[in-house]
């Protein structure tokens, strides 16, 4: 998928990812630069069940969700490759996740991810997560690659 036409939208990254409604966190992609980096963009609407909603509080997207929103948005990376497009990516591992601030209903979140390391059938992607160009969290993740059906 050399001749990616951005922006991606959502049924554009259908395509690349196997993941689908509620599990897709991705929105958008309007960065892209093969093997090093890439940026997408996520909504956070006020009817997303996932909130974490505590009396007196805003709701909140919980850290565990925003942290997989960034590994998504690398795979895109990762798999918009054509000798890729047949393998999944799988998530194996996060170091030095800082979470900076929470994220709200109404946020549009940045996300970008930088290739760190990549071989052929592993790699480290080093990612960011922003609102309103301020951080709201960073870390690093281990991914490896392997075939789509497992017969």
């Amino acid at each position: 998928m050399t001749d990616l036409k951005l922006p991606l939208d959502y049924t554009a990254i259908e395509r690349i990812l196997p993941h689908r409604y509620p599990f897709l966190l991705v929105d958008r992609i309007t960065e892209f630069e093969p093997d090093t980096r890439i940026v997408g963009i996520k909504n956070i609407s006020s009817n997303e069940r996932s909130l974490a909603r505590s009396p007196g509080q805003r709701p909140a997207m919980p850290s565990t969700l925003l942290t997989e929103a960034v590994a998504q948005v690398g795979a895109i990376l990762i798999l918009s490759k054509e000798e890729n497009r047949d393998k999944l990516i799988f998530f194996m591992g996060i170091e030095r996740v800082r979470y900076r601030r929470p994220v709200h209903p109404g946020d549009v979140v940045q996300i970008e991810a930088i290739v760190k390391r990549l071989r052929s059938r592993m790699g480290v992607l080093s990612g960011t997560a922003t609102v309103n160009g301020r951080v709201v969290l960073t870390g690093k993740m281990t991914f490896a690659l392997g075939p789509r059906d497992a017969s």
